[in-house]
């Protein structure tokens, strides 16, 4: 991470970083904030939506279009990396500048959001039923929530837990700590695009493929960093096993079609002993897949619950190895 300059009353960037990942587990979403100004992603998300519709036209070959799926890329994930050292310049030369970066961060940090997406799930699910489930897993998935029953809504759910746990919060704190303010704000630029043009469908095959394969790239490490931080986690949760969730982890991360996102899911499904994955239908086609993890299929409210203690401690464990770092850093060089 870059430093601060002298007499800025700076602080030191990975404490900035934990502080940063308690004001998010505090105030999530922060929706004073954000009723009045844009998301930092939202922004990202409308510049993305300008080069799709000016760039991505159905009359232009497959080539072609391709070719202006990697310009996209370029341009916006440079842009997002100049903004954050431009941010992080202008916090290193002002007084209590730590402090805007602490915010900065925890504005593009989502673990205090995707526990409570979740948690709305498991709640609705417990106590409103299936149609209560259903329309809030919609808001988490992109699977068609109508073609799930209870069973597959908590599924569904516990499967979103552990993957945006490697995306949304791994992965961001994962390239603040290589790369400061540029590589947050790059990752999530890159993490922004493959969720929007990164498809199968025929609009984005072409369109959106360099988006996919440099989000697949830069979550590589992340991913397999959250799947350990899942294990590690599990050792710590009643009625969850690190063993089990370090086995199907190395045995059926491969099956998952993203070379990403098994990593988490099947720490998970092996911690609490559950299949996640397999077949599931989406709006416009239905992905045959294989499960994940040799537990049951049907998984319950009280399952959500124990996942979203894992996904706890998770995180407390990869705010401790934060401070770990610091602290050895810290003695190395006295």
């Amino acid at each position: 991470m870059l430093l601060h300059a002298p007499g800025t009353l700076a602080l030191d960037p990975l404490l900035v970083l934990v502080a940063a990942l308690l004001i998010d587990a505090w105030l999530g979403d922060m929706p004073f904030l954000f009723d009045r100004v844009p998301h930092p992603v939202v922004l990202v998300g409308r510049a993305v939506a300008w080069f799709d519709v000016r760039l991505n036209r159905e009359q232009r070959s497959d080539a072609d279009r391709r070719a202006r799926g990697v310009f996209t890329v370029v341009i916006l994930v440079l842009a997002a990396a100049a903004a954050g050292f431009l941010v992080d310049l202008a916090c290193r030369h002002v007084r209590f500048g730590w402090a805007a970066e602490v915010v900065v961060i925890a504005v593009l940090v989502a673990q205090r959001s995707l526990f409570d997406g979740v948690q709305a799930v498991a709640d609705a699910l417990a106590e409103k039923g299936l149609h209560a489930g259903r329309s809030e897993v919609r808001h988490i998935v992109g699977r068609d929530p109508q073609s799930l029953d209870v069973y597959g809504v908590a599924r569904a759910g516990t499967e979103s837990l552990a993957e945006n746990f490697s995306d949304g919060v791994v992965a961001p704190v994962f390239w603040t700590v290589l790369l400061g303010l540029p590589g947050l704000f790059a990752y999530k630029t890159v993490n922004t695009l493959d969720s929007m043009i990164g498809h199968l469908s025929p609009r984005y095959r072409s369109f959106g493929r360099a988006a996919a394969r440099l989000d697949d790239l830069v979550n590589l490490v992340p991913a397999r960093l959250a799947g350990a931080l899942i294990a590690a986690a599990a050792a710590l949760v009643p009625k969850a096993q690190a063993g089990p969730a370090l086995r199907a982890m190395l045995r059926d991360a491969g099956k998952h079609r993203s070379p990403n996102a098994g990593w988490p899911e099947a720490a998970m499904a092996g911690a609490l002993g559950l299949a996640l994955a397999g077949p599931r239908r989406y709006a416009d086609r239905v992905v045959e897949d294989p499960w994940i993890g040799d537990g049951r299929a049907r998984v319950t409210p009280a399952d959500m619950q124990r996942a979203l203690l894992v996904y706890v401690i998770a995180c407390a464990l990869q705010g401790g190895l934060i401070l770990g770092l610091y602290v050895l850093l810290r003695l190395a060089a006295r």
